[in-house]
């Protein structure tokens, strides 16, 4: 059974989230501020976090940035009232792995999280090959874990699923719409800007010179291609 964080200072939207997930069959557990739910995040482990962004004493993008610091790879969806294109870019920078602005539909909601646990649920259980070299990386996508002459790189969940689309795609170009629409399952994708970063992000950690890119290369006008 999937096990579900939801951190939200709001006494109304937390039960209500609870009882509609645990309706669903997860099992659900609650925090009511950022402090709390830090702490049980790095205390416990979790299948996915439901994370409010306002909120009182730790915001949920500093919560979600300090998760991440700490190697946290646990999906984070990222609940907030605000809509502006921007913070939708700033919390998946920071390393949410998707967005829902207030007021939501219940319906949209419970999608978006079946969506990441199934992808999640991908990652785990696919029996493909575990250690794949992707330019100065052994990566292994079943446990999340990249390595640099034997050494742990830190790589965010997000930046592991957009590899492995890429890996799974290798020699053919991918258009950075296919990237938002795969990844982050967005109806209204964010900016494909959001892309470019992470793809920058990647090529600092694989390249042997990031400005050269050997490994993950633009496609101008459409998106990347992995060579392999």
């Amino acid at each position: 059974m999937p096990k579900i964080l939801i951190v939200d200072d709001e006494q109304n939207m937390r039960t209500g989230l609870k009882d509609n997930l645990e309706f669903e069959g997860y099992d659900v557990e609650t925090a009511n501020d950022g402090d709390e739910g830090l702490k049980k995040i790095l205390a416990d482990n979790y299948n996915l976090i439901i994370l409010d962004v306002m909120m009182p004493k730790k915001s949920g993008f500093d919560v979600c940035k300090e998760a991440r610091k700490n190697g946290i790879k646990t999906p984070i969806i990222l609940l907030t009232a605000k809509g502006e294109e921007i913070d939708k870019v700033v919390g998946l920078e920071i390393g949410a792995d998707d967005y829902v602005t207030k007021p939501f539909s219940l319906r949209e909601l419970l999608a978006r999280v079946k969506a990441i646990l199934r992808r999640s649920d991908s990652l785990i259980m696919d029996n493909e090959q575990r250690e794949i070299k992707i330019g100065k990386l052994t990566i292994d996508f079943n446990s999340y874990k990249a390595e640099f002459k034997n050494k742990d790189v830190a790589m965010s969940h997000k930046e592991f699923e957009i590899l492995r689309y890429l890996w799974k795609h290798r020699n053919l170009t991918v258009s950075r719409d296919n990237l938002l629409t795969e990844i982050w399952g967005y109806d209204e994708t964010p900016t494909t800007r959001t892309v470019d970063n992470f793809i920058l992000k990647l090529r600092q950690k694989i390249e042997i010179d990031p400005n050269h890119p050997q490994v993950i290369l633009t496609v101008h006008g459409i998106g990347y291609k992995l060579i392999l």
